[in-house]
């Protein structure tokens, strides 16, 4: 195999904020490239106020290299990590649409119910993604041991076409690529996180199934029966509420569901379902069993009408980071 090196220019021209989060931002931009190229991307950088604690930047770096590989439809995929100006940055996949958050502020507005079978679909997207990591080998064949521990509204975006993408690995755990002070500190939305991970114990894959399970809950009750006035109260009630009957909470959840969502929400770990893949085929039985169900086509037409077919306009990106541009040297080997 030959070498040879091309010299490349990234240049992203931001556009727009689309979300600020607790430590980073993710802005629109245009990515340019030779003979008028251009693509519309996500950039996600570091709040400035993290920016200069080395914790902060290696696990912002540790995430881009763990998601670099994970390459699935359900979650969104890392393009490049850069650097310029001694702002480090992650260019992604951009998702034309919202996330679970602002999807649901939406049918509350619009004084709309998401349809069961709607809300069954959307979390088999997300199981399905979480599957595909949980058992994701580096190049030599070993797990990485990937748990995403932030399974949650605001980390789980809908397209205005239907797809349903699981993002933001910035607190996942995983060999060799962030740094864990699990047992020490407790990571995530203390509303969504297992009992194991708000009690400050040791997590597995087993964890970010509760998540789902949380997520799953919400989407078809409407509201977060976890969600207290302050964290404190959401992860006390995350160890010791007892988990409901779902059936006595919305006549539209059968036995079925009501199993689902108990063998997502149990405390017990012998009980839980111990892989994501086991939640997909339940999940997914339970729409498809008897015929025709929900696709993406289904939900893309849903959420579209919901929306008037127009995105919710975030707020310009900020002056500062109008244009980043990035001069970088690449070696690729030729045949």
């Amino acid at each position: 195999m030959a070498l040879f090196t091309i010299q490349n220019e990234f240049r992203y021209e931001i556009t727009r904020k689309i979300f600020e989060g607790g430590m980073g931002i993710v802005y629109e931009a245009d990515q340019h490239g030779a003979r008028d190229f251009v693509k519309r991307v996500a950039i996600k950088i570091i709040r400035p106020n993290y920016a200069s604690q080395k914790m902060f930047i290696e696990n912002f770096i540790g995430e881009a290299k763990l998601v670099a590989d994970l390459i699935h439809t359900n979650i969104v995929q890392t393009y490049h990590l850069g650097e310029t100006n001694g702002v480090a940055f992650i260019c992604m996949e951009l998702i034309r649409g919202v996330n679970l958050e602002q999807f649901t502020h939406q049918l509350s507005d619009r004084k709309r119910v998401l349809p069961k079978e709607l809300g069954v679909f959307i979390t088999s997207r997300i199981a399905r993604g979480l599957a595909y990591a949980h058992v994701k080998a580096d190049k030599d064949g070993r797990p990485l041991g990937i748990v995403h521990r932030d399974v949650s509204f605001k980390n789980i975006m809908i397209a205005f076409e239907g797809d349903v993408k699981l993002t933001d690995f910035g607190i996942a755990k995983a060999k060799g690529f962030l740094t864990d002070q699990e047992g020490e500190v407790v990571a995530g939305k203390p509303d969504y996180m297992s009992p194991e991970q708000a009690d400050f114990q040791v997590t597995d894959k087993r964890s970010d199934i509760f998540s789902v399970g949380v997520v799953l809950a919400h989407l078809l009750l409407g509201r977060n029966i976890f969600k207290g006035s302050t964290a404190e109260e959401s992860r006390n009630r995350i160890i010791n509420q007892p988990i409901p009957d779902f059936r006595s909470l919305d006549p539209r959840i059968d036995d079925k569901l009501n199993d689902i969502l108990h063998h997502c929400l149990t405390r017990d770990l012998s009980r839980r379902y111990a892989t994501a893949d086991q939640l997909l085929t339940e999940l997914e039985y339970y729409i498809y069993h008897s015929g025709y169900g929900p696709t993406n086509e289904t939900l893309g037409k849903f959420i579209r009408e919901l929306f008037g077919q127009a995105a919710p306009k975030p707020a310009l990106a900020d002056p500062q980071f109008k244009t980043i541009v990035l001069d970088e040297t690449a070696r690729y080997k030729s045949p």
